[in-house]
C-alpha cells in the first residue's frame, strides 16, 4: 500500500488558477506547485480543496488537477487529492481516478447531503472503507465545523483513528471547547495519527493546541509566514509566534473577515496571491465573485504591510 512517510508539517491546500474563459491555466497550475514545493517545511500538497475551487470541477477536472501538480511534483514532494462526492459508488469512482492521476493519500470530505440530514456512525465507517478499498491509498479525515450536521463525535474520531488506512487529521472544529477534546481522542487512540489544523482564519491559537501541523488553504497564498510560525509554536517561542500572527493577521482579515474560507473568501485569496505576484491572474469561476475595488484596496494594503507587495 503506499504512503506518505511524513504528514507532520505544513501542507497547502492548492488553488486552481483558471484563464479568463474559465478553462483550467495548466502553466500556471504548475508554476504554483513547483513554487510551493520550494519551501522548507511544505511536506506535501493537496488538490481538489476548497480552496481549489473543488466545487466548480467536473470529476475529471478534478483528477486532471491531481494529475497535473502530481505530475509537477514527481519526486519532490507527495500529492493529496480530497474526495468529495455523496455515495460509496460515486466516491470509490472518484478514488480510482485519484489514484489513476498520480495522488499518493486522499482527503475524505463528509458527503454534503449529512449537512442537512445528518449520519449515523456507521455510515461513516462504510464510506471511508468503500475509499479505501478502492483505492489502497493512507486516507486524510476531513473534519467539519463543530455547528454542523456533518461533524463527528469524539467517539467516531476515536474509532476513525484506530483504521490503519486513516493516517491524518485535517481538524477544522471552529468551536475550541471541542476542538481540545477531539485532538484528546485522537491522541488516546492512536497517538501516531497526524492531526493537522485546517482553521486557516486562526492558526496560532489552533497550533497551540498541540497539533502536528497545518493543511490549510491559507498556505497556498503564504507558506512560508505559516511555516515560520509553526516552527516558532514548536520552539516554544510564544513572544515570535505572535509577532509573525502580526504579519498574517491583516491579510487574514482582509482574506476571511470575521467569517471562515469559503467561496469568496477564496476569491480575495487569490487576489492576494496576484498582489504578492505568486499568481498572475486571480480569476475565479461563476458564480463566485471576484473581489470589488474597495476589498482589492484592502487586500493590497494586507499584503504590502507583511513586505508580500510585489
Amino acid at each position: 500500500m503506499p504512503t506518505i512517510a511524513n504528514y507532520r508539517g505544513i501542507i497547502p491546500a492548492i488553488a486552481c488558477p483558471f484563464k479568463t474563459d474559465n478553462s483550467i491555466d495548466e502553466p500556471a497550475l504548475r508554476r504554483l506547485a513547483s513554487w510551493l514545493a520550494g519551501h522548507k517545511g511544505v511536506v506535501a500538497v493537496m488538490t481538489n480543496g476548497h480552496t481549489g475551487e473543488v466545487f466548480s470541477l467536473t470529476p475529471l477536472e478534478r483528477a486532471r488537477v491531481t494529475r497535473i501538480v502530481a505530475d509537477e511534483l514527481k519526486g519532490r514532494l507527495p500529492v493529496i487529492s480530497s474526495i468529495v462526492c455523496e455515495g460509496l459508488t460515486e466516491a470509490a469512482e472518484h478514488a480510482r481516478l485519484a489514484v489513476e492521476a498520480g495522488a499518493q493519500a486522499l482527503d475524505v470530505m463528509p458527503p454534503h447531503h449529512w449537512l442537512r440530514f445528518g449520519f449515523h456512525p456507521d455510515h461513516a465507517l462504510q464510506y471511508f472503507d468503500a475509499i479505501w478499498q478502492a483505492s489502497q491509498l493512507d486516507l486524510v479525515c476531513h473534519v467539519y465545523p463543530a455547528r454542523t450536521q456533518a461533524s463527528y463525535s469524539s467517539e467516531l474520531l476515536a474509532d476513525l483513528a484506530r483504521l490503519p488506512y486513516v493516517q491524518a487529521f485535517k481538524v477544522g472544529q471552529r468551536e475550541m471547547s471541542k476542538y481540545a477534546r477531539d485532538i484528546k481522542a485522537i491522541r488516546d487512540a492512536d497517538p501516531s495519527k497526524a492531526i493537522l489544523t485546517c482553521h486557516d482564519e486562526y492558526l496560532l491559537a489552533s497550533m497551540v493546541q498541540g497539533v502536528d501541523g497545518a493543511l490549510v488553504g491559507f498556505a497556498s497564498a503564504i507558506p512560508q509566514l505559516i511555516i515560520d510560525l509553526f516552527d516558532a509554536v514548536k520552539a516554544g517561542d510564544l513572544h515570535q509566534a505572535m509577532k509573525i500572527q502580526g504579519l498574517i493577521t491583516p491579510i487574514k482579515e482582509a482574506v476571511y473577515g470575521a467569517g471562515e474560507p469559503t467561496g469568496e473568501a477564496h476569491a480575495r485569496m487569490k487576489a492576494a496571491m496576484k498582489f504578492a505576484g505568486v499568481l498572475e491572474s486571480a480569476h475565479v469561476r461563476p458564480p463566485t465573485h471576484a473581489p470589488s475595488v474597495a476589498e482589492n484596496e484592502l487586500i493590497r494594503q494586507a499584503v504590502a504591510s507583511a513586505g508580500l507587495l510585489k
